[in-house]
C-alpha cells in the first residue's frame, strides 16, 4: 500500500495535513522534523525552532506545558503488534482506555480535542535513546567553516536542541546526553545543554550524563571536583571513558564513589577488551543503586567465546547493563563494533541500544534514529523484529531508570505510530511517524513516495515512435497531489 497521511477522524473538522495545528501543509520529509535543512518544522507549532542561523538569541526556557492542562486525545483505529485494531484514550499523560476500534467515546473523563485516525498505523511504546552526545552533534563540518568543533554556548545549546528535535521526530522522547566536562570546555558546554533541556521540556525528556577525562592521580584532582560540580548544577548521571585514564581501575572506583554520595546512575563509556578490567568493574559496581550502564562494549566481540560468556555472566550477575550502538560509536572510545548482543541478552544481561553520534566528527553520517537502531540489530546481529525493537523500548527506558510503557490502561502515553501493520515492516521501512508524548502529539513525519509512468508509456508521451499494445498502463501505485509522468 502506498504510504499517506494520516487523517483526522471523520467528526473532527479539517485536515491534519492543513495549516492551523501544524503549521504547514508541506510534509516534513523522511528525516523527522526539519534539521539543517531550514525547512518548516515544530517551531512552526512549539515557538522552540529546529533550526537557528548563527545570529539567532540564545534558546529560552520556554513556559511548561502540564499533562494535566492538555484535552484528552482519543487515538482511533491504530493496530497493535498483536494484530488488534483499537482505540486508545490518552488523558493526563496517561493512557486511560483501550478498547476496540469504534468502543471509545471521545469525551471520557475529559472534554477531547479531535479525534486522531490512526488507521494504516502500528501503535508502539515510543522509544528513548540511553546514549546520544549533545554537546557533539551536527557538529562534523566544524560549523559549516572546516574548523575545529566550537563550544561557544550559544552553538552548544543551539545543537543540542536541533539535535534533540530529530531525535524526537524519529520517535524518541526520552534522551540520556553524555556531555564531556573538565579540559577546554570547563563546565561550559553541561551549562548549554542543561539549557536546551529546560527550554524541550514538554516535547521530550532530556537527561545529561557528565564525563570528566581523568580522575586520578593530581590531574584528576580537578576532574574530581569538576564532577561534583557538574552533579551540583543539573546532570543526573555520573559517566566517563576509565580506558582513557592512567588507572582505569582507579577513575571506576571514583565514579562509584561519587555516584554513591548523590544517589546518582553510572554510565561509562568503554571498548571491554580486557575481560580481568571488567570483572573487576563488576565485583565494584555489584549492588549499586541506581544501577550501572556501560556502552558500546564492541570489544567483547573480539575476545574468545569462552572468555566473552564467563565476561557476560559477571555482568549479569553484577546487574551491569549494556548499551549498544549498532549505527556506530562515539567520540568516547577509540575502536568501532557493536557488543555481542545474542551472547549477552542468553546470559541475561539487560542489552539496550542507543544512537551513539550524530554528525559528529566519529560517526558524520550518523543518524539518531531508534527504529534504524533496532532494523540493524534484526538484520545483522539475528534477533527477532521484537527483540529489537525492545532494544530501543523497553530495554532503553529501563535503562533510563523511566517507567515501563505499554499500549494498556494506565501507562504512561509515550507512543509512537509509525506506517505499517507488522513491526518487522515498520523495522524495515518506517518513514511516516506520529510521536506522542506526556498524551500529545509532539512531532509528525509524512513521507510521500511517488512513481512516473512505465517506461513505454513515457516515451509515449515523448511523441517517440515506439510499437504499444493497445493503451495498457501498469498502474503503478502514487500519492500526491498530482500525477507526475
Amino acid at each position: 500500500m502506498p504510504d499517506s497521511q494520516p487523517q483526522p477522524h471523520p467528526s473532527s473538522p479539517g485536515s491534519s495535513g492543513s495549516s492551523g495545528q501544524w503549521g504547514s501543509s508541506e510534509p516534513s520529509g523522511p528525516t523527522g522534523p526539519s534539521g539543517p535543512s531550514g525547512r518548516s518544522g515544530p517551531s512552526d507549532l512549539w515557538g522552540v525552532p529546529s533550526s537557528l542561523p548563527g545570529s539567532a538569541p540564545l534558546y529560552g526556557t520556554k513556559p511548561v506545558i502540564s499533562p494535566v492542562d492538555e484535552p484528552a486525545l482519543l487515538l482511533c483505529g491504530a493496530r497493535l503488534v498483536d494484530g488488534r485494531t483499537v482505540d486508545v484514550r490518552l488523558v493526563g499523560g496517561r493512557i486511560e482506555a483501550v478498547g476496540t476500534a469504534g468502543s471509545l467515546s471521545a469525551g471520557g473523563t475529559r472534554a477531547c480535542g479531535p479525534p486522531l485516525d490512526l488507521g494504516g498505523y502500528l501503535l508502539l511504546p515510543a522509544p528513548a535513546d540511553p546514549h546520544a552526545h549533545g554537546d557533539t552533534a551536527l557538529s562534523a563540518d566544524g560549523g559549516g567553516g572546516g574548523g575545529p568543533v566550537s563550544y561557544d554556548a550559544h552553538d552548544v545549546q543551539r545543537r543540542a536542541t536541533e539535535a534533540a528535535l530529530l531525535q524526537l521526530g524519529h520517535g524518541a522522547t526520552a534522551v540520556r546526553a553524555h556531555v564531556r566536562v573538565g579540559d577546554v570546555q570547563g563546565l561550559g558546554a553541561l551549562t548549554a545543554v542543561l539549557r536546551a533541556c529546560r527550554s524541550l521540556r514538554g516535547l521530550t525528556e532530556l537527561t545529561t550524563v557528565a564525563m570528566p577525562r581523568m580522575l586520578t592521580g593530581v590531574a584528576g584532582a580537578d576532574g574530581l571536583a569538576m564532577l561534583r560540580d557538574a552533579l551540583k548544577m543539573g546532570a543526573s548521571v555520573v559517566g566517563g571513558c576509565p580506558d582513557l585514564d592512567p588507572d582505569p581501575t582507579g577513575y571506576v572506583g571514583a565514579v562509584l564513589e561519587v555516584a554513591s554520595e548523590h544517589g546518582c546512575p553510572v554510565d561509562l563509556h568503554t571498548d571491554a577488551t580486557d575481560p580481568a578490567r571488567l570483572a573487576r568493574l563488576a565485583a565494584m559496581a555489584g549492588g549499586l543503586r541506581p544501577g550501572v550502564t556501560l556502552t558500546p562494549c564492541g570489544g567483547l566481540a573480539r575476545l574468545p567465546a569462552e572468555v566473552a560468556a564467563r565476561t557476560a555472566d559477571q555482568l549479569a550477575a553484577a546487574g551491569v547493563a549494556v548499551v549498544c550502538l549498532p549505527q556506530g560509536g562515539c567520540g568516547g572510545v577509540e575502536r568501532r563494533g557493536t557488543a555481542p548482543v545474542r551472547l549477552l541478552r542468553a546470559a541475561g544481561v539487560r542489552v539496550a541500544a542507543g544512537s551513539g553520534a550524530l554528525r559528529d566528527v566519529s560517526n558524520p553520517v550518523g543518524r539518531g534514529d531508534p527504529l534504524e537502531a533496532a532494523y540493524l540489530l534484526a538484520s545483522r546481529h539475528g534477533l527477532r523484529p521484537e527483540d529489537a525493537y525492545d532494544a530501543v523500548s523497553a530495554s532503553a527506558r529501563a535503562v533510563l531508570g523511566l517507567p515501563e510503557v505499554r499500549v494498556e490502561a494506565g501507562f504512561p502515553a509515550e507512543l509512537l505510530a509509525v506506517r505499517g501493520d507488522r513491526l518487522a515492516g515498520a523495522l524495515s521501512l518506517a518513514y511516516s511517524r506520529i510521536v506522542i508524548h506526556q498524551g500529545r502529539v509532539v512531532a509528525r513525519t509524512t513521507a510521500v513516495r511517488e512513481y512516473c509512468n512505465s517506461a513505454a508509456g513515457v516515451e509515449a508521451d515523448m511523441d517517440v515512435d515506439v510499437e504499444l499494445e493497445a493503451d495498457v498502463e501498469v498502474g503503478l501505485p502514487r500519492q500526491g497531489r498530482g500525477e507526475v509522468s
